[in-house]
């Protein structure tokens, strides 16, 4: 059976780290067949809108996606290409699984949490005007049916990953509708999953929780705002942007993707670390239950990183997209 997935190459260094995954998860014997769709900067220079609308087509015939980091053009108007990705496909979970890798220095060990963040709504609903000149009105939309799709999405993830307890995160005291109505959907939901640990904490406690001791988490759940920054937070802990995957899913549809930027300093240069976008590409795999070659990338990843031989840079190394793209490939 062969797959066809959907492929926006993104902006920057976005084509260089999507090709290395590619190449890899070719070489690991996935059966797919890449759909090239335009994104972002590059699409708006082709005429086309960040995000067009051929290329949403093309994710929701496809029903998977996978894509590079996206630029966004300066002035215009134009929304985020992601942010319009997430909402006119309703891929209401940013799905972000965070843990340590070996060879990978950071200030943590053993670090394994998933943050979980409710990607169509809150402040990035995009809800604002300018009500007198200099006073700014942006509006954070929360509604029950929100927090109670992706409360159910989080609980049926924790059980199918062996996952034991959900920390749902809020600003209650400040927000009490809005967060208070996300908090009670948890609660409401939670009630019909006893065995998994429960608990809410505010962003606070979460932020400083994190700093303190990260092993104290499992699955954080968090609102639009809240989770972006958190999950970069997290990401921290285990050597930065560059090594963790993402994804936005939906009921239907899922799309795969870096989390860092574009990084056009460095673009065209060979030297890019493709790890980000080739851990989303395991996810992917997994998602479509293709667990065997997941694995089998992971295992080569880890132990190419284990080395330390044919690293990149940014994690202490020397060796360029290519040189370290072969290492994974001839480990497989």
């Amino acid at each position: 059976m062969t797959y066809r997935v959907t492929l926006v190459e993104g902006d920057g260094i976005g084509p260089e780290v999507t090709g290395a995954t590619a190449r890899i998860l070719e070489a690991a014997g996935a059966p797919i067949e890449w759909e090239r769709m335009p994104g972002g900067q590059s699409a708006f220079e082709q005429g086309l809108e960040p995000m067009p609308a051929v290329t949403l087509e093309s994710i929701k015939r496809n029903r998977v996606g996978l894509k590079g980091p996206l630029g966004t053009p300066k002035g215009g108007g134009f929304r985020s290409a992601n942010v319009a990705l997430r909402q006119e496909l309703q891929l209401y979970t940013g799905w972000r699984p965070v843990a340590s890798l070996p060879g990978v220095k950071s200030r943590y060990s053993g670090v394994d949490l998933v943050v979980l963040r409710e990607n169509t709504q809150g402040l990035y609903a995009g809800i604002e005007h300018e009500i007198t000149p200099g006073t700014i009105v942006s509006l954070k939309l929360s509604s029950r049916d929100a927090g109670l799709r992706i409360a159910r999405w989080a609980f049926e993830h924790a059980m199918a990953k062996g996952r034991r307890k959900i920390t749902v995160c809020h600003k209650r005291s400040v927000l009490p509708k809005a967060d208070g109505a996300f908090v009670e959907a948890f609660e409401t939901i939670g009630a019909e999953y006893p065995f998994i640990t429960q608990e809410s904490a505010t962003l606070d406690d979460v932020a400083m929780g994190l700093a303190q001791d990260p092993s104290q988490f499992d699955v954080i759940l968090l609102q639009n705002l809240y989770g972006d920054i958190i999950s970069d937070l997290c990401a921290g802990l285990v050597g930065g942007l560059g090594v963790v995957p993402g994804a936005n899913v939906g009921d239907r549809i899922a799309v795969f993707e870096a989390v860092h930027g574009t990084a056009p300093d460095i673009a065209g240069q060979g030297v890019a670390n493709p790890l980000a976008v080739l851990l989303s590409g395991c996810l992917m795999m997994e998602y479509m239950g293709e667990h065997r070659i997941a694995n089998r990338v992971r295992d080569a990843i880890c132990t190419v990183l284990e080395a330390g031989k044919h690293v990149t840079r940014d994690l202490g190394g020397t060796a360029g997209s290519e040189e370290f793209t072969n290492a994974v490939i001839e480990e497989l």
